[in-house]
């Protein structure tokens, strides 16, 4: 399997051995659109791998803080009291760039820059850009695709 995460299109498809279309979902990429520099908030683009998964068995819902499980679950009343809050919920997967100089090492390092696919409160519109970097699925949807991704399976990312 391989996954290409289009930026223009805010769509993520997953792509069997055969190069055949498995599954496509609706995402929410960078707000600030495309870069890798660290610190930009832009979702960076380029050859990637998943290189951890995280928040396996995990309730849906889950709050991760620093990768780890705060102990929180996302309700509607959690978000209210944290309007500002980034909330990165269910399962993370996280990714490393595999093109030196591009997305890998140095001030363009995607892992260095904790660039996931991770689940978003069921609010959060999809289709549209309006995350800080990262990659934003409906909950629902990383949980799938979670359990269909191995550590390294490659992640290409681009304008297109």
């Amino acid at each position: 399997m391989y996954v290409e995460i289009s930026i223009s299109r805010q769509l993520l498809t997953v792509f069997d051995a055969a190069g055949s279309v498995w599954r496509s979902y609706s995402v929410s990429t960078a707000s600030k659109g495309p870069g890798e520099e660290n610190g930009s908030y832009c979702t960076p683009r380029g050859r990637h791998i998943v290189r951890a998964k995280i928040g396996a068995g995990q309730a849906e819902n889950t709050v991760f803080v620093g990768r780890r499980p705060s102990g929180e679950v996302y309700c509607r009343e959690l978000g209210e009291r944290f309007p500002k809050r980034d909330w990165i919920l269910t399962r993370i997967l996280w990714l490393s760039g595999c093109e030196a100089g591009r997305n890998r090492l140095g001030s363009v390092d995607t892992m260095r820059r904790y660039v996931y696919i991770h689940g978003s409160p069921d609010g959060t519109p999809m289709g549209r850009p309006g995350s800080h970097g990262c990659i934003r699925m409906r909950n629902t949807d990383i949980l799938e695709l979670f359990e269909r991704l191995t550590p390294y399976t490659p992640v290409e990312i681009s304008e297109d």
